[in-house]
């Protein structure tokens, strides 16, 4: 959970729902409000998508390290 708490790419992508959501307080309501909203969803999916796909590759690297130690010792 920390993981996605203190990065910069969701932190961003969720203060980005200020102006969103003062557009729909004082904006009409029609289909550019609904275009609004889900591209704001899809930037917050593609940031823990990039979180969760830096996360999958530091653990690659690490499992890599350990084979590479495992070989040295043989």
């Amino acid at each position: 959970m920390r993981k996605y708490l203190f990065n910069a790419g969701f932190i961003s992508s969720l203060t980005s729902a200020v102006p969103v959501l003062r557009a729909t307080k004082s904006g009409p309501r029609d289909w550019r409000l609904a275009l609004l909203w889900a591209s704001w969803g899809i930037g917050v999916a593609l940031a823990l998508g990039a979180i969760n796909q830096r996360d999958d590759g530091i653990k690659q690297d690490e499992l890599e390290r350990e084979l590479r130690k495992a070989a040295k010792r043989k």
